[in-house]
């Protein structure tokens, strides 16, 4: 075989790319933030539309738990909204994502659009408040990110407490999250609870085409079924996975569509488990080690596991919600077996476990 020469490689990879390039008229319809002009009216969206609409002429506060997968579309409505009746000039929006932004002196310093050095966080909130006496609504998405530090998520209690009546849409991933709250807060949050189904074949079809046509030279549907068939069958309908597999087929069509789909679905399952905290990753590492499979064998590696990091466990009970939460990100499978006479769970890794074991690396090992 003779030795690669790479920039020989690079000039034709380039060219290559160059000439597909010309079969996208408007690259930014991939863009994960991108809010179409017209996105997908479902079912679950009426109940929060209700709400902030009831919130605009009252002014009282209707909080809303948005529950769903991820790429289940949570954040595009939720932005959608932000956009439509912010422009109206009678509600105001806070958007906070708590990836970036994970406890409530950070949520309120970007609010403030400040650093939250030097100042407590009562005060940041009587700035916040003195700046906002209008109805505001905050959107803090992907709660479930929020620190375990920030154990109270005191945001939410400065929140439901104010007496300015501001109204906040929580978008979770994870479907047990309000267990997690704290009870005084529960009681003055009282979120109403909307659950995103993973969305369907058809749907996925759907906002597939619709991107096509205005990103595409073309709307080749063909190749737009058989993304959406895959995305429903492997990856709980993550929408992401097919808007970015779609992308890189337009960039490289003789490539194999299951191929740009495997790829898509790589590189999304490595930024979720980037994202998570260091309990989840423990429970996933312990999934990774036990030739027994089954869900207590691998709850007692996760505590051995995390008694190493100096971490305090998960009880088994909140272990359990956890894993409910790892499945509903498409990292984890579930998976109910009979032993003698009675059922009991095993865990089955839905991604490569070489991933898990480089952010491990990455994490705790340097």
């Amino acid at each position: 075989m003779r030795p690669m020469d790479i920039e020989k490689y690079l000039a034709e990879k380039q060219r290559h790319l160059l000439k597909n390039t010309s079969r996208i008229r408007d690259i930014n319809v991939f863009n994960f933030n991108y809010i179409p002009a017209k996105p997908l009216m479902r079912e679950e969206a009426k109940p929060v539309i209700d709400a902030l609409l009831r919130y605009q002429h009252s002014g009282i506060a209707n909080n809303v738990l948005i529950l769903g997968c991820r790429g289940s579309g949570k954040s595009v409505i939720a932005k959608y909204l932000m956009q439509i009746l912010g422009n109206r000039k009678q509600l105001d929006f806070i958007y906070v994502n708590c990836r970036q932004c994970n406890t409530s002196f950070r949520i309120l310093a970007s609010a403030l659009g400040v650093r939250p050095r030097g100042v407590s966080l009562d005060e940041l909130w009587y700035n916040f408040t003195d700046l906002h006496p209008q109805k505001t609504v905050f959107i803090l998405d992907e709660i479930d990110l929020i620190s375990n530090k920030d154990k109270n998520k005191d945001i939410l209690y400065l929140i439901s407490r104010s007496p300015n009546n501001y109204m906040v849409l929580l978008l979770s991933n994870d479907p047990k999250f309000h267990q997690l709250l704290d009870a005084s807060t529960q009681s003055t949050l009282q979120p109403e609870i909307v659950h995103f189904k993973s969305y369907n074949a058809l749907e996925l079809q759907k906002i597939l085409t619709d991107r096509a046509k205005i990103g595409l030279g073309c709307i080749p549907t063909a190749i737009i079924n058989e993304i959406a068939a895959m995305t429903v069958k492997n990856t709980n309908s993550d929408v992401r996975v097919a808007i970015k597999t779609l992308y890189q087929w337009a960039l490289e069509p003789g490539i194999p569509i299951k191929d740009h789909f495997e790829t898509a679905r790589r590189d999304i399952l490595v930024d979720i488990i980037k994202d998570l905290n260091d309990q989840n990753l423990c429970i996933l590492r312990a999934a990774s080690s036990q030739h027994d499979s089954y869900v207590k064998s691998i709850y007692g590696a996760y505590r051995r596991i995390s008694a190493g990091l100096n971490e305090e466990p998960f009880s088994y009970v909140h272990f359990y919600s956890n894993l409910s939460y790892l499945q509903s990100l498409g990292l984890i499978l579930l998976i109910s077996t009979k032993i003698s006479k009675t059922y009991t769970n095993r865990i089955q890794l839905a991604f490569d476990p070489v991933v898990l074991a480089a952010i491990w690396s990455l994490r705790f090992e340097q």
